[in-house]
């Protein structure tokens, strides 16, 4: 089986250890600690007298860990925007370990301490608007990040999902070349549980329905790469490994899994993705992936810090701030910003992922 903590969600490994992922940021302090304990917490900067977020605290709340970004780049990230924009903040760091119930007794540990703002990425965007609506009606203001959670969100921080399965659908289709009504792909989205993988999906099937034929089609509890490696050896064995002509793989976390799989059984076909993780790009090199989606983490995280940072001092964000709306599962309509996904391919990794600084030509094995 593939290990889903080596070479990964896209939504499964820390980037070169932590050495990496400081590059990448550069000097950016990484905390190497374990992701999984239920809470975390860190202080912000001091600040002077006066300072805009002196008795203030905002809490982050990740969704799990085996996914690169989130400990390697959306926590630091996050930390440094908040600090720069409250000096004096308190911040309060949690990570569910992609566990749905400890997240919820997360949020309650944070409304406990008092945090005013809670900046959230949830495991179960259905499951946490209980813990939405207790945080609603205490007063805490709610930042939905990355994944739109149900509730009483107010304010909506990602990237355009659906576009993103868009992008990926038009670049298999690319990759598949002339007469690809005639070939035949499989189909790997994302967790049911996130929203987001529902927009990928619909994305997309956008781009490939009536296209290209779907022989086999999964969701992919938790975005689990082992899940993934046995999903895409059951349709090997379904479909005939001579009658897969692509896979569709929602992130680069479970394309790791595919990859081993499509390997084993002698396959060398396009195979999608997301997240530009490192071992994502690698792949891409070495002709085992085809593309990914480049989501630059600076700009959402620096997005969603400068909504926090209004909420936190009771004001309310404009629309230069939140130009875009978006629908929610339960039905709210929630003001957002949503930030344009970019591909990435073996012809412009210098020009994107080594230009914006998420990793350097070296790590990845490249020279521009």
């Amino acid at each position: 089986m593939y290990d889903q903590r080596h070479p990964r969600r896209g939504r499964a490994v820390r980037v070169a250890g932590c050495a990496a992922a400081a590059a990448a940021l550069a000097g950016l302090a990484v905390g190497c600690g374990s992701a999984k304990s239920s809470n975390k917490s860190s202080s912000g900067s001091t600040g002077t007298g006066g300072a805009a977020g002196a008795g203030i605290r905002v809490g982050i709340l990740l969704p799990e860990s085996k996914t690169t970004r989130y400990e390697a780049f959306d926590k630091p990230l996050l930390e440094q925007e908040l600090n720069a924009k409250l000096p004096g903040v308190q911040i309060d760091y949690y990570n569910a370990g992609q566990d749905a119930p400890t997240q919820q007794t997360q949020v309650d540990t944070a409304l406990t301490k008092g945090d005013k703002v809670l900046i959230l990425d949830a495991v179960d965007s259905k499951s946490i608007q209980t813990s939405v609506q207790k945080a609603h009606d205490a007063g805490v203001k709610v930042v939905a990040y990355d994944r739109l959670a149900q509730g009483p969100v107010d304010a909506y921080v990602s990237f355009d999902n659906e576009k993103v399965g868009e992008l990926q659908g038009k670049a298999l289709l690319d990759a598949l070349g002339s007469g690809a009504e005639n070939k035949q792909i499989v189909m790997i989205n994302g967790s049911p549980t996130d929203p987001n993988a529902g927009q990928f999906k619909a994305g997309a099937h956008k781009s490939l329905d009536g296209k290209v034929k779907i022989g086999k089609e999964y969701d992919t509890p938790q975005w689990d790469p082992n899940t993934a490696n046995q999903e895409m050896s059951g349709a090997i064995t379904a479909l005939g490994a001579p009658n897969i002509n692509g896979v569709y793989s929602a992130n680069d976390g479970m394309a790791a899994g595919i990859s081993t799989a499509l390997t084993a059984a002698g396959l060398h076909v396009p195979l999608t993705g997301q997240d530009a993780q490192l071992d994502g790009l690698k792949r891409i090199q070495a002709g085992t992936q085809t593309m990914t989606i480049y989501k630059p983490y600076k700009p959402e995280a620096s997005a969603a810090a400068d909504v926090a940072a209004e909420l936190a001092q009771g004001k309310t964000p404009g629309s230069d701030l939140l130009p875009d709306k978006a629908t929610s599962g339960s039905g709210q309509e929630v003001p957002s910003k949503l930030i344009t996904p970019t591909v990435v391919n073996k012809d412009n990794m210098c020009s994107t992922v080594v230009k914006d600084g998420l990793y350097t030509a070296e790590q990845i094995g490249i020279t521009c």
